[in-house]
């Protein structure tokens, strides 16, 4: 819904054709060798999202769209009186669960990964074990904002390269001493290292995790059900799977570009970000026409 942005933000022009971050997100998509694109959306969307951005892409990529829906829950479980929001990005991917066949990766809509991202990500999902996963990381000092707090899900990765852990820290900003500081899940301050991995929501999944995703999210409506603001978080289940040796994540490296619109201040350096990578030739003048 874009509550901190003001709007409908996955739709907003940035580039100079009126191109989104997500067009971008498609076209890199493809680049990079995914063949099919599924958008997990509020039904009430639907049309402003096949006609802003399915239908430009209908030709080239096989579309597809789910719903996110506050009812949409395993049995027995069912909304508790008064909540408003979905159950966060867990039940977003869980939304696509009857669509997705096979590996497959998730992002954010509202995050420019670079195309870097997307060969990694095919790379990795080409060559797995079919079990374990894989997390696009990039350095939490490239993925601040100037304009407000963000979350994201800090990373503790082995020396061989292998994620050991992700903990959500939200409102993460640097002070005015350069200092960068967030707010554990344990409610605490943390002070944190500028150039520590962190998750921004690449993930790249084999296809048996639709599977362990369901468990878990079971265990958490169990736990966290009847909460009117409870959210379960990607990282969480994969820190879940990982320490009950379910699964290995690699950190995936890429040398791409990352920025995210999540203020409206942030717009003017997100326009001006992509100008600069058309500038280089990394994209096209208009997207549409690639």
């Amino acid at each position: 819904m874009g509550s901190r942005y003001g709007g409908l933000k996955q739709l907003d022009p940035m580039g100079p054709n009126g191109e989104t971050v997500l067009d971008y997100s498609v076209h890199d998509a493809i680049r990079g060798g995914f063949n099919r694109v599924v958008f997990v959306i509020r039904e009430e969307f639907a049309e402003a999202f096949k006609k802003g951005i399915g239908e430009r892409f209908s030709d080239k990529v096989h579309v597809d769209y789910a719903f996110q829906r506050l009812d949409d829950l395993p049995e027995p479980f069912s909304p508790p009186e008064g909540r408003e929001k979905p159950w966060g990005t867990t039940h977003a991917i869980r939304a696509a669960r009857d669509l997705v066949d096979g590996s497959f990766a998730v992002i954010n809509a509202d995050d420019f990964y670079g195309s870097d991202a997307y060969l990694q990500a095919a790379q990795f999902l080409s060559t797995s074990d079919g079990i374990s996963c894989g997390l696009v990381a990039y350095p939490l000092e490239n993925t601040l904002s100037e304009h407000g707090s963000v979350n994201r899900g800090i990373c503790e990765v082995s020396e061989k390269g292998l994620l050991l852990g992700v903990e959500e820290v939200v409102k993460i900003a640097r002070d005015e001493s350069g200092v960068v500081s967030g707010t554990g899940m344990d409610g605490d301050e943390k002070i944190l290292d500028p150039k520590v991995p962190c998750s921004m929501n690449f993930w790249a999944f084999p296809g048996g995790f639709m599977e362990d995703l369901e468990s878990e999210f079971v265990e958490f409506l169990k736990d966290h059900g009847n909460e009117l603001k409870s959210e379960f978080y990607i990282p969480t289940v994969v820190d879940s799977l990982i320490s009950q040796g379910k699964t290995q994540c690699e950190v995936i490296e890429t040398n791409a570009t990352w920025f995210g619109v999540t203020f409206p201040e942030d717009k003017p350096y997100v326009v001006r970000s992509i100008e600069e990578l058309i500038e280089k030739g990394e994209y096209p003048e208009k997207i549409a026409d690639s």
